[in-house]
């Protein structure tokens, strides 16, 4: 269980319904990544709105190529140990690679990272019809559901590597209708990934739902980096649309902090930073 900490500021906790509430009000959502206690506490001590456990842990903690072997036991025991360092910082959690293959196994998977591992959202990827199927399942069964669009890790054979979506007016268009598809469905939230910052903006305007841009532009409701990445602690190269944010600094509590900072300004993404 969290234990609030003296210099930890009290603030009020995020809800689902507040990030909708930020996304009318024109204030940008800050979401980065968690996959430990202590990592999570510096998220909340820093004042992020939401942590996610992504299944990107696959990659940077347990040094997978991709986020295929992740499994749900993984992501309900990395997910409980964030629930403990966080309080008011609203927690979304990933559905591993085919948890959602159908229902019954989404909702399973859904129960678990809520109600066994303290999640408050959980986050599905892509819009095929099963997934349509699963988000409203869990929807009907009060499990808020963050979709993610674009760039979708888990499809990584089928793109042949991590590549940008959305580039040609065809795939544009796809794109556009799977956002307006997932909310129809009943997702609260919307990750898009690696997207032309034009088609990002598009999107955002598009649905009244919140949508979180990673490699998205600078138009969408909100940002988020993997953790590893904004730390420029991943090995290999760092993506594009990511930025080295302990350069400068002497801290990774300052290096999270100058991120908060300057997506809620409207610094990052730079155009250095999108496609």
């Amino acid at each position: 269980m969290y234990v609030q900490n003296a210099n930890t500021p009290v603030r009020k906790p995020v809800t689902v319904p507040g990030l909708r509430a930020m996304k009318a009000e024109g204030r940008q959502i800050v979401m980065l990544t968690a996959y430990d206690s202590s990592f999570a506490w510096q998220l909340e001590t820093a004042g992020i709105d939401v942590a996610l456990v992504g299944d990107s842990l696959g990659m940077v903690v347990q040094g997978h190529r991709s986020t295929l072997p992740v499994t749900l036991d993984h992501m309900v025991y990395h997910t409980a140990a964030v629930a403990r360092g966080l309080s008011a910082t609203l927690l979304v959690a990933d559905l591993p690679f085919m948890s959602d293959r159908d229902v019954p196994h989404a909702l399973e998977a859904g129960a678990r990272l809520v109600g066994e591992a303290g999640a408050a959202m959980v986050k599905i990827e892509g819009a095929a019809p099963h997934v349509l199927d699963a988000i409203k399942a869990l929807v009907e069964r009060a499990i808020p559901v963050c979709a993610h669009l674009g760039l979708t890790p888990q499809s990584v054979h089928k793109f042949g590597g991590f590549r940008i979506q959305g580039r040609e007016q065809e795939a544009a268009e796809r794109v556009l209708k799977e956002a307006l598809a997932v909310e129809a469905a009943g997702a609260d939230l919307l990750v898009l990934e690696g997207v032309p910052a034009a088609l990002g903006e598009r999107v955002t305007q598009a649905v009244s739902i919140p949508v979180i841009g990673i490699g998205a532009g600078p138009h969408c409701d909100g940002q988020v980096l993997v953790l590893h990445d904004m730390l420029g602690v991943t090995p290999g190269k760092r993506p594009k649309f990511s930025k080295d944010f302990l350069v400068g600094r002497d801290s990774v509590a300052a290096a999270i902090k100058a991120y908060a900072d300057d997506v809620r300004s409207g610094a990052f993404p730079a155009p250095e930073h999108c496609f």
